[in-house]
């Protein structure tokens, strides 16, 4: 579908099916407002304690400080909040306040007037935030705050790598393919992948571009839309490798990201493999599949994403992006001030503390509690740059079609030269 003609499906927005799917999972009338109250909607995918239960007492208290407003809170599980906002957005019963992830899917949003602008009615907290929020500015215009920033690398056990002699984390990809046997020699599946949601296993594709791309080329890619450069073909080449060594958990292909025990976060969470490679919100998710509440708890270890010998890429840069507090085009003025307390010291110090991933506003940044989130704030810091998920950059259409051709790879029913000739074809669509 066309950027015309994505908007075009969302102005119009008329199947029924879709009314339905949405108005029972809390969407509703923005500012639904009762007497002299008002009602907010809040979608949010911290489904599990803690941040489940940090989110209730956020609302809780701010309703406490303003009589009259009533936060409805929907806790989702990530994949299936993404369905139904897609769905939300087209039927006209999106909620006040949702998750927004940047990049060309905002620009969807703004150009068909989805979202509310942010510049003025929040201009402190965007001045507090500082260059954090560029992510989710359309023509100098902002309208998503974010809440948690961060990059993408490798979670390990480190009882595991301990019990499989292996002493220092991978930092080239001969050093991780050394790991992978030191592992399996030991009787321990080295990685789990939830390739059963197509987003985690793209992320490897992702990555190997920015190692092999210069940045010239992916920036140029954004605006462009151009994949013609040979690096796209090699970061597929390279992906190939890693398919063929067999790494993987068993039954990888329909295994889920996030959801459950046997997701590939539970897998980690639970020490059945010895590494997932996933983003900051990642102790936080597997505190939420573990009995104990702890995740890993002090086994909790985290590596950067291996070099690539001859990559043009900055082999520094990192894969990363984050999640904004945005709102629907009609939310009310009350669910600005909603937003703007989420992104307060105290809100994002307690954010930080419940490692539901790393804050943006500066005065939370040493509150990070889990020493490896510690580490990636670090590495967040001080990366010669950050590329957004390219999904997100890329948008739905581009960037759908470049994940669908990725999970064939990995079920091995696609080419490197497949992966840039599907992406090309809907960039084609898309111009």
């Amino acid at each position: 579908m066309t950027r015309t003609a994505f908007t075009r499906a969302l102005a119009l927005g008329s199947a029924a099916v879709l009314l339905a799917a949405c108005g029972s999972d809390g969407g509703g009338d923005a500012g639904d407002s009762s007497g002299d109250g008002v009602t907010i909607t809040w979608w949010h995918n911290s489904n599990n304690d803690p941040g489940k239960g940090f989110y209730e007492q956020a609302a809780a208290d701010f309703e406490g400080d303003n009589p009259g407003v009533t936060i409805e809170i929907t806790a989702l599980q990530h994949e299936d909040m993404l369905t139904k906002l897609d769905a939300a957005f087209q039927s006209g019963d999106a909620p006040d306040i949702y998750m927004e992830r940047g990049g060309g899917e905002l620009a969807d949003h703004v150009e068909a007037g989805l979202t509310k602008d942010l510049t003025d009615a929040a201009s402190d907290t965007i001045e507090t935030l500082g260059g954090s929020v560029a992510g989710w500015q359309v023509d100098g215009k902002t309208y998503g705050l974010p809440f948690s920033l961060g990059v993408v690398g490798f979670w390990y056990n480190t009882a595991m790598f301990d019990e499989a002699g292996i002493t220092a984390t991978p930092t080239t990809w001969e050093e991780m393919y050394a790991a992978i046997d030191q592992l399996e020699a030991a009787g321990m599946e080295p990685i789990s992948v939830g390739a059963g949601d197509k987003w985690p296993a793209a992320h490897y594709w992702y990555y190997f571009a920015l190692r092999e791309c210069s940045q010239d080329v992916l920036s140029a890619a954004v605006t462009s839309l151009d994949f013609s450069d040979p690096c796209f073909v090699a970061a597929g080449e390279d992906l190939e490798e890693v398919i063929a060594a067999d790494p993987f958990n068993k039954g990888f292909l329909s295994t889920p990201a996030q959801s459950g025990p046997t997701s590939a976060s539970g897998l980690l969470a639970t020490g059945k493999v010895a590494m997932e490679m996933q983003g900051h919100w990642e102790p936080g998710v597997m505190q939420g599949l573990t009995e104990d509440g702890q995740g890993l708890g002090d086994k909790t270890g985290w590596f950067a994403f291996p070099a690539v010998d001859g990559g043009a890429g900055d082999q520094a840069a990192a894969l990363g992006g984050g999640d904004a507090w945005a709102l629907s085009a009609d939310a009310p003025d009350e669910a600005v001030a909603f937003v703007e307390y989420l992104l307060s010291d105290d809100v994002q110090r307690g954010f930080a503390e419940n490692s539901m991933g790393l804050p943006t506003n500066p005065a939370a940044s040493d509150a990070v509690a889990d020493p490896a989130l510690a580490t990636l704030l670090e590495v967040r810091d001080q990366a010669p740059y950050v590329q957004l998920y390219f999904d997100t950059a890329f948008g739905a259409s581009v960037g759908g079609a470049m994940n669908d051709e990725i999970a064939l790879m990995f079920a091995g029913k696609a080419s490197p030269q497949d992966i840039v000739d599907a992406t090309q074809a809907a960039a084609d669509a898309e111009k």
